[in-house]
């Protein structure tokens, strides 16, 4: 009897704990992160981005840890900060509402209030990098031409910009030489081709650097101390980006690292010893250290498998300062002692009483689509859940298309998976991170074979034993949303209801009211108005909306300049014409997707609620 007693006593305990173990949305939505770090020139202190007000703004941390200062008090947040390399200037971009128009403001570590520098509202800044010897900083801007983005160059002792490079094209500059001589500037030709410019600081004179045909991008430049070269990520002639060296003596690159996975994020020490950057291996980041004086790797930080970001080392090169995070883990800086090989987190970013041990890994799968050809996917499924279980799922659908979903901590995955919840998350052609040819296979007339992918998806799902068929979510942002309005226009029978944040309802308005310097790389990967109209009227889920038989809510932001607000406002007026249910949420200060957190916890857990409720899950 006493036995009994005991048992039944844990058994108690245990349900209880597992009962404790249900989190609300808003729990979720109040995780906290911090990245974009910059450590400051004598390694003492770091520069980030955190959400930890519930927007993001600009902070300073010690680099041992402690309180954060924060530096920025921005009412629609801060979008970036970029710290002067004598560590005694920090520049700010900030925009209003979401209108992504960013603006430029000048403070210090000291915390001064912000100063704008920038005069024109409709205009959009880009940092490009500052001087090494401190007096100026390049940056790209459209303020001439709505059309077009020329690079300028700012003097911080006169407050005054001059224009150094442009010609009815989109220009990035991509880095100052360190004597300073030199910007190397990235013509953007289209989503898939690029240029690479050397232009003269003083003249303006440019060279082109990277003369080539088929398709080629270049990004992460990195020069060389001596200003003779630089180290860079292309995939020109390549299937994969890999990680490259250019010297302007001889004119022309040669491959320093060529895997068979994207090189992504590449820093490379002032002194020019060390050599960092990571490779996308399936989804996960694989980060690589090379000493180049020693011609030899160093010991990577010993962290779960996961990505890495934001490299940045200090001036005596003893430390790297990097952001990670995972599914597990929310993101947070970190600081890597290259001679210790001790890693210790800076930032320690607010669970909101959220066990980490509750958060769920996904696996990785593959499954045969209609040609035969294997879509990887990650699938989140509950603990203890099998193959059997026919559970409800919520098939997740990445934004771009030119994007990959990868392994990071979503709130919306997580709350799903503790509900009972299984998540797709399939990276369907179109998908960046496989190669080359597989980014292009959706391209123009081919729009519908990737969701395809999406139903063959689900339906692998279905024949697998993962999922009910009669429980079958699809959600997603931006393209994500177009691909939810296709799933439940193409394939009508197969899904219980739809969640599209801020999607493309009819390609035609959407690239008629796009933002103009954005249009033309959009054609470049859904067709020309020119020449495509037909076609982009066919695959628009606006001109099939007979075919919705489900549920669907809308969720959109009214200063959207990506994916203007007429496209929510013209599938939400067709259903109602139709009388099919459909519910709409729209937030007047907000742009492409939520970015502040009272709005977060308006829509978010009314999303759950509708999809829970029309899943037939308490």
């Amino acid at each position: 009897m006493k036995h009994f007693a005991i048992i039944s006593l844990l058994l108690l305990i245990f349900t209880f704990n597992l009962q404790a173990e249900e989190y609300s949305y808003e729990q979720y939505l109040n995780i906290r992160s911090a990245s974009g770090n910059q450590l400051s020139p004598d390694g003492k202190s770091v520069l980030f981005m955190s959400d930890i007000t519930g927007i993001n703004q600009a902070y300073l941390i010690d680099a041992d840890g402690g309180w954060p200062h924060q530096l920025t008090f921005f009412e629609d947040g801060a979008d970036g900060a970029n710290l002067s390399r004598d560590g005694e200037t920090i520049l700010v971009t900030a925009d209003v509402g979401g209108n992504e128009r960013r603006q430029f403001y000048l403070t210090s570590p000291r915390g001064e209030a912000p100063r704008r520098i920038t005069y024109s509202d409709e205009s959009i800044y880009s940092f490009g990098g500052w001087s090494h010897d401190g007096s100026s900083f390049a940056y790209s801007s459209n303020v001439t031409d709505a059309h077009y983005f020329d690079v300028y160059i700012y003097d911080l002792t006169w407050g005054t910009s001059r224009l150094l490079y442009g010609k009815e094209s989109s220009f990035t500059s991509m880095g100052w030489s360190p004597d300073d001589h030199y910007i190397v500037v990235r013509d953007y030709i289209t989503n898939y081709d690029a240029n690479l410019y050397l232009v003269d600081v003083h003249t303006g004179d440019a060279k082109l650097l990277t003369p080539h045909e088929g398709l080629a991008q270049y990004h992460s430049i990195r020069w060389t101390p001596d200003s003779k070269g630089f180290y860079f990520v292309t995939d020109q002639d390549s299937e994969f980006y890999g990680l490259a060296y250019y010297t302007l003596e001889n004119e022309g690159f040669a491959w320093f690292e060529k895997p068979t996975w994207d090189v992504k994020g590449v820093t490379l020490s002032e002194d020019g010893r060390y050599l960092a950057w990571t490779t996308n291996e399936g989804g996960y980041d694989a980060m690589r250290i090379r000493d180049l004086f020693l011609d030899q790797d160093v010991l990577s930080p010993p962290l779960p498998d996961g990505i890495y970001g934001g490299f940045s080392f200090s001036d005596d090169f003893s430390k790297m300062a990097l952001t990670y995070y995972s599914p597990t883990h929310t993101a947070d800086v970190w600081i890597y002692d290259l001679k210790t090989k001790a890693i210790r987190q800076v930032t320690h970013s607010a669970m909101a009483g959220i066990d980490r041990a509750s958060l769920i890994r996904p696996i990785l799968v593959h499954y045969p689509t209609f040609d035969g050809m294997e879509i990887p996917g990650f699938l989140y499924l509950p603990p203890g859940a099998k193959k059997s279980d026919k559970l409800p799922v919520v098939v997740k659908m990445h934004g771009g298309p030119e994007s990959q979903t990868r392994p990071w901590l979503s709130t919306s995955t997580q709350f799903f998976v503790n509900k009972g919840l299984a998540v797709f998350e399939p990276n369907v052609r179109g998908s960046t991170g496989y190669g080359k040819t597989y980014t292009h296979l959706d391209d123009v007339e081919k729009r519908l074979d990737s969701v395809k992918d999406m139903e063959y998806g689900a339906r692998w799902l279905i024949s697998e034993g993962y999922a009910d068929p009669e429980r079958l979510a699809v959600f997603g942002g931006s393209y994500g949303g177009y691909m939810v309005l296709a799933a439940l226009t193409e394939q009508p029978d197969l899904w219980a209801v739809g969640v599209d944040i801020v999607g493309i309802a009819n390609f035609v308005t959407f690239l008629e009211k796009t933002g103009d310097w954005r249009r033309r790389y959009r054609e470049t990967e859904y067709g020309s108005l020119e020449h495509d109209r037909e076609f982009l009227k066919s695959i628009s889920p606006l001109h099939k909306v007979k075919n919705i038989r489900v549920p669907l809510m809308v969720i959109q932001g009214a200063n959207d300049p990506r994916v203007p607000a007429y496209e929510s406002e013209q599938i939400v007026k067709a259903l109602q014409k139709k009388k099919l249910p459909v519910k709409y949420l729209l937030y007047e200060d907000e742009g492409h997707g939520l970015a502040k957190l009272k709005n977060k916890l308006d829509a978010y857990p009314q999303m759950a609620e509708f999809l829970l409720e029309h899943l037939g899950v308490e």
